[in-house]
């Protein structure tokens, strides 16, 4: 069993739900159940994954969640493109987002690869 806080992806990822919780505060109010939910629910999908399997046990089974965190990751990049093409996120704003899912991105790919190796 892991605690899922040793993780740096985790924590990357924590933080980055946190920066979409912020930028999705100032979606229009008719977006609440539309985009802005979409988008926190696909953001807190990845540091949730990873801090439930932590709780269980086996590396098959973490490769498998950060499987699904990694699918949550690309609802977020989708949905985090659809908000900037809509004109309710900045270039400098979703580059930064943008920058900082790549990044969890690649760490799950490179966790996901370690771990079915091992």
């Amino acid at each position: 069993m892991k605690d899922f806080r040793d993780l740096i992806v985790w924590a990357k990822a924590h933080q980055f739900t946190l920066s979409i919780y912020e930028l999705t505060k100032q979606f229009p109010s008719d977006e609440n159940y539309g985009l802005t939910s979409q988008l926190r629910r696909s953001a807190a999908s990845i540091p949730t994954n990873l801090a439930e399997v932590c709780g269980r046990g086996s590396d098959r089974e973490l490769a498998r969640f950060c499987d699904i965190a990694m699918g949550s990751a690309s609802e977020a990049d989708y949905q985090l493109l659809l908000a900037k093409d809509l004109g309710y996120v900045d270039s400098t704003t979703f580059e930064t987002l943008y920058q900082q899912l790549t990044e969890i991105q690649r760490m799950l790919r490179s966790f996901i690869q370690r771990l079915r190796s091992s």
